[in-house]
């Protein structure tokens, strides 16, 4: 119960800013909004608004949806005809199949842009009240015969930069070594005023992160301490809260793709893919710790859900979007069996991503 709670109220959160999107648009460009759903089957509770649209909370928390007025798909100018006789002038303005194409594109693209746009005004929020830590990256300690000694780093060293990325805190460094998916790790050191790149092949061992949950780490071997041990953490002004914010959610955003691309091509360790069990679990661990580490794990899972319903498969906001691409280069909707097509290839991927994640979830639990 400790799990399910924080996690109930995190994808609950997470899942209406991203129906709002839809909805925000929708209501902006006058399409008629039937249902505005938090989770699936069947209806625990709901209300209706003065517009007709029924809000309510479904049985099942993992996801939501918003249906709109004569929702279906048109295929064709006949059924494109068959819908303009079946309603009346008043209704057609409120047809979403019949708003321009830029429109039904921005109005189904606002559901994962509500996701970042979330996820930057928590890091926003985070980086003015709690601060940002800014301690400077300094090796205190480089092990004999590890990865960094081999590459030459030494006692001392400023880490300036990981594959190219500016180190802007000591708390970077272990998160731009685990998430790089590079054989070879090139990190820019400050060594008596000089700049000196090394490329560092670090070690992949069996660990445990900081909730003592199972994971594989790079380690390359190298010990840092900040000066007097104290953690330069300072609030930001809001330009600079809303300068990192955003680039924290690019950096997750790229770090992510990077990861789920190499998974794809055998190279990255797929056993760290996790679903709603694992993503439960962890926030449950990280809500022990406050409301701090519960809002930034929000802000993650709010961009993996931004990030994962752009991706071109249908029954996802960004499968809508790949057929408007065709829809605008082809001057015409796709044909129903080339959409259903598609729809049998995304419902095989969707279901074979929901196989995997929950195994990799039931293993992390010791069942496999």
């Amino acid at each position: 119960m400790n799990y399910i709670i924080p996690f109930l109220i995190l994808i609950t959160i997470v899942v209406f800013i991203h129906e709002y999107g839809h909805y925000y648009f929708a209501k902006k460009y006058g399409v008629g909004i039937t249902d505005f759903s938090i989770g699936f089957g069947k209806e625990i509770f709901g209300w209706n608004d003065k517009s007709g649209t029924r809000w309510k909370i479904c049985w099942i928390p993992l996801g939501g949806y918003v249906k709109f007025f004569g929702d279906r798909n048109v295929f064709s100018q006949t059924e494109q005809q068959e819908i303009l006789n079946k309603y009346n002038e008043d209704d057609r303005k409120k047809l979403f199949i019949l708003k321009p194409l830029y429109q039904r594109s921005i109005i189904v693209a606002a559901g994962p842009f509500a996701n970042f746009v979330l996820a930057i005004l928590i890091f926003v929020i985070i980086n003015m009240v709690s601060g940002k830590d800014l301690t400077p990256a300094v090796v205190n300690e480089v092990q004999e015969n590890s990865p960094a000694f081999i590459a030459g780093m030494k006692k001392n060293d400023k880490i300036v930069s990981i594959d190219n990325k500016k180190v802007e805190s000591i708390l970077e460094v272990s998160t731009f070594i685990n998430t790089s998916t590079s054989e070879t790790i090139e990190f820019l050191v400050l060594r008596n005023g000089q700049e000196i790149s090394l490329f560092v092949k670090p070690n992949l061992i069996d660990g445990k992160d900081s909730l003592g949950n199972s994971i594989k780490k790079r380690i390359i071997g190298i010990r840092l301490v900040p000066l007097n041990n104290e953690f330069l953490k300072e609030p930001l002004p809001p330009t600079k809260a809303i300068y990192y914010a955003a680039k924290e959610v690019w950096f997750v955003s790229v770090t992510s793709l990077n990861y789920l691309g190499k998974m794809i091509v055998g190279s990255a360790d797929s056993s760290q893919l996790g679903g709603p069990i694992r993503i439960a679990k962890i926030t449950g661990q990280v809500a022990e710790y406050g409301i701090i580490p519960f809002f930034s794990i929000m802000a993650y899972i709010s961009i993996s859900l931004g990030l994962i319903n752009l991706f071109p498969i249908p029954m996802l906001d960004g499968g809508h979007l790949m057929f408007y691409l065709f829809e605008k280069i082809l001057g015409r909707p796709l044909s129903q069996k080339t959409q259903e097509g598609f729809f049998r290839i995304g419902l095989f991927l969707l279901f074979s991503l929901m196989f995997f994640v929950t195994f990799n979830d039931l293993r992390d639990l010791g069942l496999f």
